[in-house]
């Protein structure tokens, strides 16, 4: 999938912008807060209907304006793609796709594979489970679509759990628990199993990419843990119920899921350099990119804010010639240093667009190679 073209209105400090792009590489260049991750983020929101960095819509439009529009067009082979978005304040979000409102915005999720990363991307190492959690349901959901529907089935019994708890003991019904927890087990069960299989598949993809950035220098992990490993979860549920109770939420669940990442037999947040850390992310997002190609049989779109920062020059040096080789479709990419840009122009051997951004003005630039 190649976005071919954009236009943005009033989305966060981008006023206005219509801008045509090369079908390989994008190269946007500008000094902090000119404006560039917004751009990647407009992109982003009409993969996943939703910006990148502030999922509550009214504060991504433009100060002073009420509405912000993000229209995007799209070419797959003989194919093409309309993807209209539009957010006016105390309004309900319109999304399209060729003109046609979508029933559901779920129904969207997976049409334009895409793979962000972002600077952002150290939540994943500094958060909670939550937002690992977050990661394998982000990635699965894009070619999987009956996932999405596990995990909306499976949050919905949750809640539902979680609200019986919250009564008064005396006046709780055993058999409404009774089918909440049945319904978690099932759909947890299939969620479970997804996430599994996901990993399984995408570990050596992982552990190529890490081994080609560092040179081989450090060794690396990924490693998934989740109570369905215990037994059966609604025995479960049931066993930790009075505690619950007390707790005031469900203590046991693939909600509760971990993604554990190490730095040899360590957490990396917890011993990992900065450079590490960050080429821990960067490979976690690469090696998404290449499992996704693999599984949807098509290239992502691959957006790439501010990487190089806080790498040494080897591992610059391995990333660019990683993301200039002929494994990667549109790209994406963003830097305050020229000199990172056009060492990867130089690298390529197709087409390229570089752009200038200030202030939010995006204006077509001349490389200097």
């Amino acid at each position: 999938m190649i976005l071919d073209r954009l236009t943005v209105v009033n989305y966060k400090n981008l006023e206005e912008a219509d801008l045509n792009f090369s079908s390989n590489i994008n190269c946007f260049l500008g000094n902090n807060g000119m404006g560039k991750t917004n751009l990647l983020d407009a992109i982003y929101y009409l993969s996943f209907c939703r910006s990148y960095s502030n999922q509550i819509d009214s504060q991504n439009i433009m100060h002073e304006h009420e509405f912000f529009m993000i229209h995007g067009y799209y070419v797959d082979d003989d194919k093409k793609e309309d993807i209209y978005c539009g957010v006016k304040r105390r309004s309900k979000k319109q999304f399209k796709r060729n003109k046609k409102e979508y029933d559901k915005l779920s129904d969207h999720i997976g049409l334009i594979p895409l793979v962000m990363v972002s600077p952002q991307d150290s939540v994943l190492l500094s958060g909670g489970s939550e937002e690992r959690r977050k990661f394998l349901d982000l990635v699965i959901s894009q070619f999987d679509k009956q996932y999405l529907e596990y995990l909306i089935k499976y949050n919905n019994a949750l809640q539902q759990r979680n609200s019986l708890l919250k009564l008064d003991r005396a006046f709780s019904d055993e058999s409404l628990f009774e089918v909440w927890e049945e319904q978690m087990s099932v759909y947890g069960e299939k969620i479970y199993e997804c996430r599994k299989n996901f990993i399984h598949d995408f570990l050596p993809v992982f552990n190529e990419f890490y081994d080609y950035i560092s040179n081989s220098k450090e060794s690396v992990s990924l490693s998934y843990t989740s109570h369905i490993e215990r037994g059966n979860l609604a025995a479960q549920l049931k066993e930790v119920r009075e505690r619950d109770f007390i707790l005031g939420y469900s203590s046991r669940g693939i909600h509760k899921d971990e993604l554990e990442m190490n730095l040899g037999d360590y957490p990396i947040k917890k011993i990992g350099s900065q450079g590490q850390n960050k080429t821990y992310l960067t490979v976690l997002k690469l090696a998404q990119y290449e499992f996704l190609k693999k599984v949807r049989n098509t290239e992502p779109i691959l957006l790439l804010d501010d990487i190089f920062d806080k790498l040494d020059s080897a591992r610059v040096e391995q990333i660019i010639k990683l993301v200039s080789s002929d494994r990667f479709g549109q790209i994406f990419i963003t830097d305050t240093n020229r000199t990172n840009l056009d060492n990867i122009i130089k690298a390529i051997h197709g087409s390229y667009s570089f752009f200038d951004v200030k202030d939010g003005i995006i204006s077509l630039a001349e490389s200097s190679i």
